[in-house]
């Protein structure tokens, strides 16, 4: 098989049907497979893929496992030479699995993303830096809502998406992997739940010197958060702020670590200050 995709869902089912649709609709001149891990959605996802999609390799959970260990069920039972991790909520083009799949047959990249467009038409700023302490510092204190250059460095903001260029890392929602990579680096790190495991991959790979790329020969509709709108805005962050801990454990300095975890109940002290703030005024006028 030359090409497994991966789709992990929760909760869209809208959405991952016009996925599927959008992929068997592809025209390409390889085989592919799809399997869909479905992270107890409750909303008829798993039936209408039995029902609607019977090619599909499905796998349904009685719980949501998150999104590392969901896609791991998936990636220990494919052998392809290369693998897509697709958000449910993406839609490709009808070329998009072949013009990809050509260029990293061309490329020295070990991963690598296309181009991602919004429902507008415009381009998603996918491409990141690697996270520093600094930076995600700002975010945690809200520093980037009164001062947004602050992250100019982390996001890349110079960054020119109409051209090919090898990056630190890049959006898990549309990610190809090569199977000598998986080779190397193994499964991705079931310690993330939700947020930086495809960071963690990335950072993993170019330890060993494996290429992380982004493309714009390929593009992608990328309806953005579809699944975490379905989960409370407090559970998110709280998977947010456990992920961030877990990757600075990993990969930074302890104090690093030590000095994020303390700035995150001052964060939200900070927030909580602000909307109280803003709600006096409002009540006022």
């Amino acid at each position: 098989m030359k090409l497994s995709i991966i789709i992990i869902s929760y909760k869209v089912k809208e959405k991952l049907g016009e996925n599927l649709q959008a992929l068997f609709a592809s025209v390409c001149d390889f085989d592919f497979e799809v399997f869909v891990v479905d992270n107890r959605s409750e909303d008829g996802s798993a039936e209408m893929i039995r029902t609607d999609f019977p090619q599909v390799k499905l796998i349904a959970n009685d719980q949501n496992l998150g999104f590392a260990r969901a896609n791991n069920q998936a990636l220990k039972e494919n052998k392809s030479e290369y693998v897509l991790l697709l958000n449910p909520d993406m839609k490709v083009e009808t070329n998009t699995l072949q013009k990809m799949l050509d260029w990293m047959d061309q490329s020295n990249a070990g991963i690598g993303g296309c181009k991602l467009l919004n429902q507008q038409g415009k381009i998603i700023k996918q491409v990141r830096r690697f996270p520093t302490l600094s930076d995600q510092l700002v975010i945690v204190l809200k520093l980037h809502h009164f001062f947004p250059s602050l992250l100019d460095q982390y996001i890349r903001s110079d960054f020119d998406y109409t051209r090919a260029q090898q990056v630190d890392s890049i959006r898990g929602g549309f990610m190809v992997i090569k199977r000598i990579t998986l080779e190397k680096l193994g499964l991705l790190d079931e310690r993330f739940f939700l947020w930086f495991e495809e960071v963690d991959y990335c950072r993993r790979a170019k330890e060993v010197g494996i290429q992380v790329w982004y493309t714009p020969v390929a593009e992608c509709l990328d309806y953005v958060g579809q699944s975490f709108k379905q989960v409370k805005t407090s559970q998110t962050q709280k998977y947010f702020q456990d992920s961030m801990l877990k990757y600075f454990k990993k990969w930074h300095p302890f104090f690093a670590y030590l000095l994020l975890a303390i700035a995150w109940p001052v964060g939200r002290l900070l927030a909580l200050s602000g909307e109280l703030v803003g709600f006096k005024k409002k009540s006022r006028s």
